[in-house]
């Protein structure tokens, strides 16, 4: 008989795969090596490919739509129910291949080569980001020791950092500087390369018409707006703009019984870099309402006046999240709301 759905459970070398046919009969329960794997496909006819969304899930449902077959990527947390008892390669393969079938399952879409390369250079940023902040904050611990603080922000640490690559640390006794100064060097090699990947993403982003229309919303600059250019290939997936915003992880926590609805905290799932670029940005449009009152948004300064400040730049987010859904889904720009009307 043909098979109808296959599951298959990627890995590195050697992948498990589960295929069946269509009244449900197992046809396959096999390991193929990583260069069996197009051969094993090749053979099929076309048919349902269920697969975990991770790293090379892309990749590999690329290869298969080219063949011809349909591919359909799961997040895994949604694919952990249907496995039966103890955890094995097998028993994954099998709970792939069943849940890819269910009517209800929420799949991902598949990203191009072009999306995955500008996620590629914003992890490698933020990578360099964390290490930078490593290396100035070790530096900093090593000062104050001599008594030497340097004076917040990444400004002012560079400079110093600069200072001392060039000698002119004075302060600190010369076998530290030696330490200091080896920390330096790599503090300014990863800002150097900071600065060059914003450069590519910033040509990316002027390449990209939707990426120039997520960043019309207020608080959302160039690094916000292309990762979700970048990330959301299908925004019609999503029913709303609280779908999208809960996607993010941005909406509350319901935990409701018996007729009472209690919300709590947000739920913090989903792609956890998108919701960190939003609420950082949040956090630039409020700080920039404090310090410039002439030019401070009504809406924001209402909400300041009654809630703390963290917690207005997550409705804030929450807010932008669904304005950029309309936006992705409309094929429009931002249109701050009139004062007084519904929107506002």
């Amino acid at each position: 008989m043909e098979i109808t759905t296959v599951g298959i459970d990627l890995a590195k070398n050697v992948f498990q795969v589960h295929a069946i046919n269509g009244t449900g009969e197992v046809l396959a329960r096999r390991a193929l090596r990583r260069a069996q794997v197009m051969p094993f496909f090749r053979k099929l006819a076309p048919c349902l490919v269920g697969m975990e969304a991770c790293g090379t899930s892309h990749h590999w449902a690329r290869e298969l739509t080219a063949l011809g077959h349909t591919v359909r990527l799961m997040p895994p947390a949604y694919v952990k129910p249907y496995v039966k008892r103890g955890k094995t390669d097998a028993a994954d393969a099998e709970a792939i291949c069943e849940a890819v079938t269910r009517p209800t399952m929420r799949f991902v879409p598949i990203k191009s080569v072009e999306q995955q390369a500008a996620l590629a250079l914003h992890r490698t940023r933020d990578l360099l980001v964390r290490q930078r902040t490593q290396l100035i904050n070790m530096i900093r611990g090593l000062l104050a020791e001599f008594g030497i603080d340097i004076p917040k922000g990444i400004t002012h640490a560079l400079a110093f950092v600069r200072r001392a690559v060039a000698g002119g640390a004075h302060e600190v006794p010369g076998l530290a500087t030696k330490v200091i100064s080896a920390l330096a060097e790599q503090a300014i090699e990863a800002q150097d390369r900071i600065r060059q990947l914003e450069r590519d993403l910033l040509a990316w982003y002027r390449s990209s018409d939707l990426a120039q229309r997520i960043a019309t919303v207020p608080g959302v600059g160039l690094l916000g707006a292309s990762a979700l250019a970048a990330t959301v290939t299908d925004p019609t997936q999503f029913r709303s703009g609280r779908q999208f915003a809960a996607w993010l992880g941005l909406t509350p926590l319901n935990n409701s019984s018996g007729g009472k609805e209690r919300l709590g905290r947000i739920s913090k799932m989903g792609d956890q870099y998108l919701r960190r670029l939003l609420v950082t940005g949040m956090t630039s449009l409020v700080r920039r309402n404090k310090h410039h009152p002439d030019a401070a948004d009504p809406r924001v300064t209402a909400l300041l006046g009654r809630k703390p400040i963290r917690l207005v730049t997550v409705a804030l987010a929450n807010r932008a999240a669904r304005a950029i859904w309309a936006i992705m889904v409309r094929g429009e720009i931002y249109r701050m709301p009139v004062p007084g009307s519904a929107a506002a």
